[in-house]
């Protein structure tokens, strides 16, 4: 993990919270999520989706089919009052009104149906969904991390999950039954009347125009305002990770304007997006209501003229048509209307879902190498031998396609640098024709001022970054041909800045080699001399972590996380700042058992502190990424260069 002095590696756009743009949500893009969106719920449920759709349509048609009920009703007393023969259409009456109950029965089955299906689509996406959000996260590069809040990361599993869940449980159920219905009337409306569908049409338009024109402005800052909330709640974050920090300085003023100003601007973007939603609603209500009046108007007065019905049923104008046709169209203008209510949530939905995409669409951390770490034993005659069990003797399993043979190379921990250059941006270099080589149980130290290039040295190592040029070779093999996995799991690494994870004291020791057993943890925690302030805890290796730690000292915390490499047993170990945190009384308690740890293992040390590179093979001093001055302590101090100035004076050397 680079250090807080390593610099945003470079990607072409600016990060900065106060001139990066929040993107756009464009039509193009609404359509294609849409569709993605869609796909991805029916790759989840390819059967039981179907299912839950049938059962939306089937509860929207019948919740359209009363205006036919009641325009044969409505004929049918026009007949018996015109013939006065009541008793012969009273039974057809009945029969309809029985059958429009059996429509309603199975209307309600399926709407019971759908809602709980729908409660087991929406649950068990999300699940999925943070499932392969969560998975591809874990195999993002980690300049990912470097150069994204990690609040706003976060938002992806709550503010966006949020919003995606509203939409998919309420708002897609409700636009589909909208949807549907209002199909369905437009068919039984031109089956019953054209001219006052004509009518209901003019009165759609105008509603459509609205909803695009308005609809439109809202969408833009939804997407905005979730942009936005993602900022606010990743500045919170770091706000409480840096309490004390902030407190220290006195900057409790300073923290509340800058998040005055960030909520100010979600503040902003959120008052505009609903601006726009809460006017729709009320202007198409009130549309609504004009075009029932239209259609009604329209309707008696082509009832008055006596004037011919163009229709598909060939019926002629009467009272049971224009009344029914009333009922529709405030049933085709309500859907409308519903339509427009749900904007807010579908909008937020599909920006929720546009962000959990591009989470999903990141590159994940490239890995061209095919050159595993495998168990071996040694056989009398030298060779070597894979076997699945562990046997504490490591080799890297090396094959050769062209010759379509596999050899096998004993991890002995030799690294060589040849010739590496390494920039986080293109103008500013940080390393410059590093040359070095560690030889298989050497310890090497780094020493320099901040920004020297240490920790980049040693990132380049584990390849959280590749370099630019130059090649690093390990045990012979090219880091590149070697999977990343393996080439992690050969190295241990002790990091300036601690992370322990929630579980107990031995569940974090044991995180450096799972399959650890509690004898070897302790083991572990003896050597690196851990053991005695575990002892002292109340529940000693039970006790519980959280927070990371919070209820350890820095010092404790560094111990448990020296440990935990300890049990992993890698044939190479990195230092960095190992003991920067450890008091002095304790760092000559931790030494020991540090020399212990390295002897025999290949050792790269970043130390501030001259002292505990003193026994070091070889000592690098860096200087704005270039090695300037190289050898022991005591050669070093003979030549009374830079090391020398910085043994002998009174500082340290940051």
């Amino acid at each position: 993990m680079p250090s807080c002095c390593t610099p945003t590696p470079f990607t072409g756009k600016s990060t900065h919270p106060r001139t990066r743009r929040a993107p756009r949500l464009k039509n193009s893009s609404t359509g294609a999520c849409c569709v993605r969106l869609l796909k991805t719920l029916l790759g989840f449920y390819p059967v039981l989706l179907p299912v839950t759709i049938g059962c939306i349509v089937f509860n929207a048609v019948v919740g359209s089919m009363p205006s036919v009920f009641m325009q044969k009703v409505i004929a049918l007393v026009e007949q018996s009052w015109q013939d006065g023969a009541w008793n012969a259409v009273g039974g057809q009456i009945l029969r309809l009104v029985g059958l429009l109950a059996v429509f309603y029965l199975l209307s309600l089955a399926a709407g019971l149906a759908f809602n709980q299906l729908m409660a087991i689509i929406t649950q068990g996406a999300l699940k999925k969904l943070r499932v392969k959000m969560f998975g591809g996260m874990q195999r993002l590069p980690i300049r990912y991390f470097d150069i994204h809040n990690h609040g706003d990361v976060m938002s992806y599993y709550t503010n966006d999950i949020d919003t995606l869940r509203q939409m998919i449980s309420q708002s897609f159920p409700q636009l589909l039954v909208s949807a549907v219905t209002v199909v369905t009337i437009f068919c039984i409306m031109v089956y019953y009347c054209l001219w006052l569908t004509l009518v209901v049409l003019a009165g759609v338009a105008l509603m459509t125009l609205l909803i695009k024109k308005i609809g439109g402005g809202s969408a833009r800052y939804f997407f905005r305002q979730q942009t936005a909330l993602g900022k606010a709640e990743g500045f919170i974050e770091e706000m409480m990770n840096g309490q004390k920090v902030i407190k220290v300085f006195c900057h409790e003023e300073e923290s509340k304007a800058a998040f005055d100003a960030l909520n100010d601007a979600l503040f902003e973007e959120s008052e505009k997006a609903n601006r726009y939603a809460n006017t729709l609603g009320p202007i198409l209500n009130n549309i609504g209501n004009v075009l029932y009046v239209l259609v009604a108007v329209t309707g008696g007065a082509l009832l008055l003229a006596g004037a011919p019905n163009l229709s598909v049923s060939g019926l002629a104008l009467s009272i049971s048509i224009v009344v029914p046709f009333l009922n529709m169209t405030k049933q085709f203008a309500g859907n409308i209307n519903q339509v427009s209510h749900q904007v807010n949530a579908v909008v937020m939905g599909l920006a929720g879902a546009q962000r959990i995409f591009d989470l999903m669409d990141e590159a994940p951390e490239e890995d061209e190498g095919y050159v595993t770490l495998v168990n071996v034993r040694q056989n009398a005659d030298g060779t070597l031998t894979e076997v699945a069990e562990r046997t504490g003797l490591w080799a890297w399993k090396h094959p050769h396609q062209a010759q379509g043979t596999v050899t096998y190379t004993r991890l002995q921990g030799d690294m060589r640098l040849e010739g590496v250059d390494f920039a986080y941006t293109p103008d500013k270099p940080v390393l410059h024709n590093i040359t070095l080589y560690a030889k298989p149980g050497q310890k090497v130290a780094f020493v320099g001022a901040t920004g020297a290039g240490k920790t980049t040295i040693t990132n380049l190592l584990n390849r959280f970054y590749d370099m630019a040029d130059g090649k690093i070779r390990y045990d012979g093999i090219n880091i590149r041909k070697i999977k990343k996995g393996d080439l992690r799991r050969s190295l241990g690494i002790v990091l300036q800045d601690t992370n322990l994870f929630t579980g107990t004291v031995m569940d974090n020791i044991r995180y450096g080699r799972l399959d650890a057993s509690d004898e070897d943890c302790i083991a572990a925690a003896k050597l690196a001399g851990a053991d005695d302030f575990i002892t002292r805890l109340p529940q000693g290796y039970d006790t519980p972590l959280t927070e990371n730690g919070a209820n350890l000292s820095q010092g404790q915390r560094q111990l448990l996380s020296i440990a935990r490499v300890a049990v992993a047993d890698p044939p190479v170990m990195i230092l960095d700042e190992a003991t920067s945190s450890i008091d002095t009384r304790t760092e000559k308690m931790v030494q020991d058992g540090m020399d212990a740890l390295m002897a025999g293992r290949t050792t790269f040390v970043i130390a501030h502190r001259l002292s505990t590179v003193q026994n070091a093979d070889v000592i690098l001093v860096l200087d704005h990424g270039r090695i300037i001055e190289r050898g022991s302590h005591a050669e070093l101090i003979a030549a009374k260069g830079q090391y020398y100035q910085l043994y002998t004076g009174a500082f340290e050397l940051e």
